[in-house]
């Protein structure tokens, strides 16, 4: 029994210690690396890039120069639009005019094309590079108020409470030494 209780705390330990650099790893990814400008982290609001990108999805967007852009390839910009909405489409055509570059996209899952033309003034362009499905999912359960609180003021008592037991907790009988 003793060792059942041993090896559940090894495995406890392990769970929690992998389940921290989870965590961490992924605050690093999401949350702080996109501020480098090396890339940027979006979540899929729409069914219009379906198959590839499901709703749902989280993608990576990397910049890359206007002079490197080509048909076929998937970009996030903003669109000319009054609500200046971001959108990630394909490039169906590509024209170079008047010292910038005029985009058509196309969404995968739509037969129409984008009703408007984009002009990229910018020497760079975000150019999607992965795919993370179900991923912004969870990203926005985490931003529902409840499980902000859960996180802010839940987990911090519990983890506490955990190190307080952990400390001051029941110690191992002490053995006196034999005297022969």
């Amino acid at each position: 029994m003793k060792r059942i209780a041993k090896l559940l705390g090894i495995t406890t330990r392990a769970a929690v210690r992998t389940l921290i650099v989870a965590s961490v790893v992924l605050l690093l990814a999401i949350g702080i690396g996109p501020r480098s400008g090396r890339y940027r982290t979006l979540t899929v609001l729409s069914d219009s890039m379906r198959p590839i990108m499901p709703v749902g999805s989280v993608i990576v967007v990397t910049p890359v120069p206007v002079t490197s852009l080509r048909v076929g390839d998937v970009i996030t910009y903003e669109a000319p639009l009054d609500d200046h909405r971001v959108v990630t489409h394909r490039v169906i055509d590509l024209r170079r005019q008047d010292g910038g570059i005029v985009v058509r996209t196309k969404g995968d899952a739509s037969s129409e094309v984008d009703p408007w033309r984009a002009r990229i003034d910018t020497p760079e362009v975000w150019r999607m590079r992965a795919v993370v499905p179900r991923l912004g999912w969870g990203i926005h359960a985490l931003r529902a108020p409840s499980v902000r609180r859960a996180a802010l003021f839940v987990l911090p008592v519990i983890a506490a409470l955990l190190w307080l037991v952990q400390i001051w907790g029941a110690s191992p009988p002490r053995r006196e030494p034999r005297v022969i």
